[in-house]
């Protein structure tokens, strides 16, 4: 079912100015700028999976992403069907400022093997696997985990599409940027993608290439199309794989690696990245993209920079002031943190937050 809400979205484009961020941040905004350019109308899809607990810290997601997107939003929210209903009640709602269209999905895995793969990792994650084959008049296709927070357009991220090369599918970050503290290279059992591994929380798509892709694999010399590979995949590796379907990624992009684009780190910025110093150059030098909380860091005290952003934008209304509603009073809640590692270098967590805020309020100048 999909659903059409009303709001009011820009069709203006922004540029970060090189006196700010560098010419390498010039020449990146100035390629975001000709891409949005000659796609003035296409609308973005977004896919999440929620089950059990992840209401909230889903609809926070979903609400990140609306703040300072430009070009149309479809969410594809993937939900147990009791669900169902609070997402509704909660979306329809929403007094949204832009164009956003929603579509609700059960929970829906292969016939055959439905029970094996709900309980890989955690309840229903690996459904992002299924993606490419059941969204098969989607071409291309933004995933993201409940726990991820935007802090800055969607719209950026997904013109990465436009720099894949001819063989490339797919676009996640590294596992780990220091391979001192990196999982895969440590402890991994299974083949995994370059030197850490990837993270798949934050995925881009080219879904038309993912269905039309034959993939090399180390299960039989002929190449297999993705529905062919993934339950092959799972019964070789099950008994070695901890993390379920990221992990069956990395031994799929492993055997395929020119099919993989690579985020820098401040797209999927996690706990890793700061608890035990701080690793992200990129996001030292231009803050941080997009925030991913895994291990639950939004709801427990273990790492309050985190909790602080989270608590930021859930409590934000549409249509307050951003500087005064959520960029002071977060500012505030994370000099409070310094005394933690992440704390330390709690200016990334607002640097990229600060411009989009800046941006936003320029766009809406522009458009009166």
């Amino acid at each position: 079912r999909c659903k059409n809400l009303s709001v009011s979205y820009w069709n203006s484009y922004w540029m970060l100015p090189s006196d700010v961020c560098g010419m390498n941040c010039f020449w990146e905004a100035a390629f975001r700028y000709d891409y949005m350019k000659t796609h003035p109308s296409e609308k973005m899809h977004l896919a999440v999976v929620a089950c059990g607990e992840r209401l909230e810290e889903t609809v926070t997601m979903l609400r990140s992403a609306i703040i300072f997107s430009i070009k149309p939003l479809q969410f594809h929210i993937f939900a147990e069907d009791q669900l169902h209903e609070s997402f509704k009640d909660i979306l329809d709602d929403f007094p949204y400022e832009g164009k956003v269209n929603y579509t609700l999905y059960p929970i829906t895995f292969p016939t055959e093997s439905a029970a094996e793969w709900k309980k890989l990792f955690k309840p229903c994650a690996s459904q992002r696997l299924f993606l490419p084959l059941i969204l098969k008049n989607v071409d291309s296709l933004l995933y993201v985990d409940t726990d991820i927070l935007f802090l800055r357009p969607v719209d950026d991220i997904w013109s990465f599409l436009g720099k894949f090369n001819s063989t490339q599918i797919a676009a996640m970050a590294p596992e780990h940027e220091e391979p001192r503290i990196g999982w895969y290279n440590r402890f991994a059992r299974h083949p995994y993608y370059g030197v850490t591994g990837i993270n798949s929380g934050v995925m881009l798509m080219n879904m038309t290439r993912i269905r039309r892709k034959y993939f090399k694999n180390d299960m039989t010399p002929v190449r297999l199309q993705w529905g062919e590979i993934l339950m092959p995949l799972l019964k070789k590796y099950k008994l070695n794989i901890t993390w379920g379907d990221q992990d069956l990624l990395n031994i799929m992009f492993f055997h395929n690696p020119e099919s993989l684009y690579v985020f820098p780190c401040q797209w999927n910025y996690r706990p890793d990245h700061c608890i035990y110093g701080s690793n992200c150059k990129e996001a030292e030098e231009e803050g941080i993209f997009i925030l991913h909380g895994n291990r639950g860091v939004y709801h427990d005290d273990k790492q309050p920079t985190f909790r602080a952003v989270y608590e930021a934008i859930k409590n934000y209304s549409f249509g307050d002031d951003l500087v005064h509603s959520l960029l002071q009073p977060l500012e505030l809640e994370l000099r409070k943190t310094m005394h933690t590692y992440c704390g330390k270098v709690y200016k990334v967590f607002i640097k990229q937050l600060t411009k989009s805020i800046r941006d936003l309020y320029a766009r809406r100048s522009k458009g009166r």
